[in-house]
């Protein structure tokens, strides 16, 4: 098993970014970022992207490219990211993954259920359902039929719950069965690691990186958006940062209560996170004061 991948993740602010760069400039090679959020043009400062420097530094993909208002999912990310994985095997590289985001990682690690055919008249019964009753009854639909799922899925995201509701109509089984199932490459080696911070250490980088987002003109970045002409319900932008900025411009609250509700739903995401990468059992945690972390991992990997 010659083939060998980096994994770098854990919660939001913790350094991963930093990190990463390191080891993939040690090892003279390539980073594929595993963010949902900075695969989009113009939404730069609230993805909190590596900036200008740190592209030049290393060469990154699955950056900047789309547009807030293209579509792209997990599934995407995956295929584009096997082509960047194989063409770095080709060249004699170990790919660097980094990111936050645990589905982009489950993808790149495990594989994903393509799953059935969609069903577009299931679809639209279900689009009928939620304009009736609202997001919540859809939830408790998949509650009751497969309640496994409904355990790992919030109402508010109902395109993952109908996604589920029919994979459970075509074929008969729960989604969660059809992932369990599902194979993987077996020819990959990966290497995954999340930097352990103490809570309020990491609570403090959240609360700066809040600020300096602020001091670097994240609402200017989304004035600029929207006066683009690009919808405030985008799913690109339904997300910490962006949804509470865009509420302050719409004069929901003033600046400082915009501010106060981005560094608590970021602390509530990093929260959320930390959950997600703690049940992942082949994560290693490395301490993040240790001033040699590059080389720890480096030294693992080439084992």
């Amino acid at each position: 098993m010659d083939k060998k991948v980096i994994v770098i993740t854990g919660p939001t602010a913790s350094g991963k970014t930093s990190l990463a760069i390191e080891v993939a400039l040690k090892l003279n090679t390539e980073i594929i970022s595993a963010d949902s959020r900075q695969i989009f043009k113009l939404l730069d400062i609230g993805t909190a992207k590596p900036d200008k420097e740190q592209l030049k530094k290393v060469k990154h993909h699955c950056i900047d490219i789309l547009y807030p208002n293209e579509e792209y999912d997990v599934s995407l990310f995956e295929s584009d990211a096997r082509k960047i994985m194989d063409e770095l095997f080709t060249n004699g590289k170990i790919p660097v993954v980094v990111g936050g985001s645990g589905l982009y990682i489950k993808a790149v690690v495990d594989g994903i259920f393509s799953g059935p055919t969609k069903d577009e008249e299931f679809r639209a019964k279900m689009d009928q359902l939620k304009a009736t009753h609202g997001e919540e009854a859809l939830h408790a639909i998949l509650q009751e039929k497969d309640p496994v799922s409904a355990g790992k899925m919030l109402p508010g995201n109902w395109k993952r719950v109908v996604r589920a509701l029919e994979v459970l109509h075509l074929t008969g089984v729960p989604i969660w069965k059809h992932h369990e199932e599902q194979t993987t490459q077996n020819d990959i080696q990966y290497f995954q690691f999340a930097l352990d911070l103490d809570r309020k250490i990491l609570y403090d980088r959240i609360e700066d990186r809040v600020d300096s987002m602020i001091e670097l003109g994240l609402e200017e970045e989304v004035k600029k958006v929207l006066k683009m002409g690009y919808s405030t319900n985008l799913n690109s932008l339904n997300t910490v940062g962006y949804k509470e900025m865009i509420n302050y411009i719409c004069n929901d609250y003033n600046l400082d209560r915009c501010i106060e509700l981005i560094k608590r739903n970021t602390r509530r995401y990093a929260k959320r996170q930390l959950t997600w990468f703690r049940a992942n059992k082949d994560i290693k945690w490395l301490k993040h004061d240790s001033n040699n972390l590059q080389n720890e991992i480096i030294s693992l990997v080439k084992q």
